[in-house]
Parts: structure tokens; C-alpha cells; sequence
């Protein structure tokens, strides 16, 4: 993702890298012009508008943290976070503006907002959701199927998962609505990984300059 970033960052005329931040010691400290840091050395990153995070979730208290210290936004898609790092997240947003999200496609942003119509259309309805992934993907269900969850209960449904892992499958999710005698499908499939980063990127030009608040990916589609 951080590669991804980089590279669609460096075609908009909206955007400039000012730094870019990894796990370890950088190979080389400057690359195509943008500075290279490593998490230990965060402090020392130059100032910026607005951070976009896709690290592990021992990287993203680090982030956040500096976000909340220099009252900067932040665009996080780091999953996997527990309990303690979803209340940080949320304690921040008083003070920043933060847009946390499983999946930063804006085709998905789009999905769990008719998943959540739908569920409201359609009540005592059956919803099912199916994802699917590649073999080395380890969490199951995606994250991405339980926030569509959590969209078809706010609708009023009870969501079921079931996950497959294949191959070299990106991402596909399928919200499946069954009533008597019909079926609703709602259903997005990932053909490349820039999508997440272009999201991203998205989420990030419309976020700064916003009021703290926590902010969802569909909050900042226009």
C-alpha cells in the first residue's frame, strides 16, 4: 500500500509526499525526492496537512499519536486493532479529524450504504454476506464483511458470514438479501489494489482542513 500511495501521489497535481515513514531503517533516505523515515525516527518527520496510515496496528498508536500532537488529520486503514486502539481512535476525533476504515475502495463506500437501505427495505429478510480473498489473507470474516455487517444491522438485519480463501483473489463481497420466492444481490469485486490507495488518496485531499470529527469513507465521496 505504501508503495501504491507513493507512486498515484506523485501523478495528482493536488498532492505532495513530504514524507514517507516504514517499519525499519530506510535503505536509501531520499527516493524520487520524498524523505524516507523509520517509525523510530517519526518525530523528526517534517510538517504536513494530513497523514495516511497503512501500517500494523503497533504502528498506528505511533501515528495517531503524532496526528493528535500536531492536530493533523489522519486517514487510517490499518486493521486488526483491538479494543484499546478503537477508543483512542475515537478519543482523537475530539480533537481531529479522522476517517478509520476496513476497506477505502469507494465502490465499497457505496455498497454499505445501499447494504443498510436494502436491510431497511426489506425486514425479516435473510441477509447473508460472502467474501472471498487470497490464501495468504489470515482474518476471516474481512474486515470489510463486518462493517457491511454492521451496515445491514443498523438497516434492522442480522447478517451471516461465510469466507473463502483462493488463490489470488483481491476482494470480492456479496450481500445476499432472501425473501420468499426472491433474491437480492448486492455485490463489488476488487480487479486491482490501487483502488485501495486511490481511496485513500481521495479521503485524504477531502479531509484536511475539516473539523475534528471522525468521518467515514462515505462522508467524503464528493
Amino acid at each position: 500500500m505504501g508503495q501504491a500511495l507513493l507512486r498515484l501521489a506523485a501523478d495528482r497535481d493536488d498532492l505532495q509526499v513530504v514524507a514517507a515513514v516504514g517499519k525499519g531503517a530506510p535503505g536509501q533516505r531520499v527516493v524520487d525526492g520524498v524523505p524516507h523515515f523509520s517509525t523510530a525516527e517519526l518525530e523528526a518527520a517534517p510538517e504536513f496537512d494530513v497523514a495516511i496510515d497503512f501500517s500494523l496496528p503497533a504502528g498506528l498508536d505511533h501515528v495517531l499519536a503524532l496526528c493528535v500532537r500536531r492536530g493533523r488529520p489522519l486517514v487510517s486503514g490499518t486493521t486488526g486493532i483491538d479494543a484499546a486502539q478503537r477508543s483512542a481512535l475515537e478519543a482523537a476525533a475530539g480533537t481531529i479529524a479522522l476517517a478509520w476504515a476496513t476497506n477505502f475502495s469507494l465502490g465499497v463506500a457505496v455498497l454499505n450504504e445501499l447494504v443498510e437501505r436494502a436491510a431497511e427495505a426489506l425486514p425479516g429478510w435473510d441477509c447473508d454476506i460472502v467474501e472471498s480473498h487470497h490464501v495468504h489473507k489470515l482474518d476471516a470474516p474481512s474486515g470489510t464483511a463486518l462493517t457491511l455487517g454492521e451496515c445491514a444491522e443498523q438497516g434492522g438485519a442480522t447478517p451471516r458470514y461465510a469466507s473463502l480463501r483462493a488463490g489470488d483473489i483481491i476482494g470480492e463481497h456479496s450481500v445476499q438479501f432472501t425473501g420468499l420466492g426472491e433474491r437480492v444481490e448486492l455485490v463489488h469485486r476488487a480487479t486491482n489494489r490501487d483502488i485501495f490507495a486511490r481511496g485513500a488518496l481521495h479521503c485524504a485531499q477531502r479531509l484536511a482542513g475539516r473539523p475534528a470529527g471522525a468521518y467515514r469513507v462515505r462522508d467524503l465521496l464528493d
